[in-house]
């Protein structure tokens, strides 16, 4: 028997999520004293805004090499 996929639509491009997360990410850190979780979520940040930083660059003509 096979699984149906949920589908939904997604409102927002994704540069646009993903800076969003990276900025509660960064909020969130900025209420943690400083340790390894706290380096964690400010990793999971940059993490975030390099992805959308990439999505951008992927997004644009003539920005890639053939």
């Amino acid at each position: 028997m096979k699984k149906r996929r949920n589908r939904f639509t997604q409102y927002q491009p994704l540069e646009e999520r993903l800076v969003e997360h990276s900025t509660r990410l960064r909020e969130e850190a900025k209420t943690l004293p400083p340790g390894a979780v706290r380096k964690a979520i400010l990793r999971r940040a940059e993490q975030a805004e390099a992805g959308a930083h990439m999505s951008q660059w992927l997004r644009v003509p003539g920005s890639k090499r053939s």
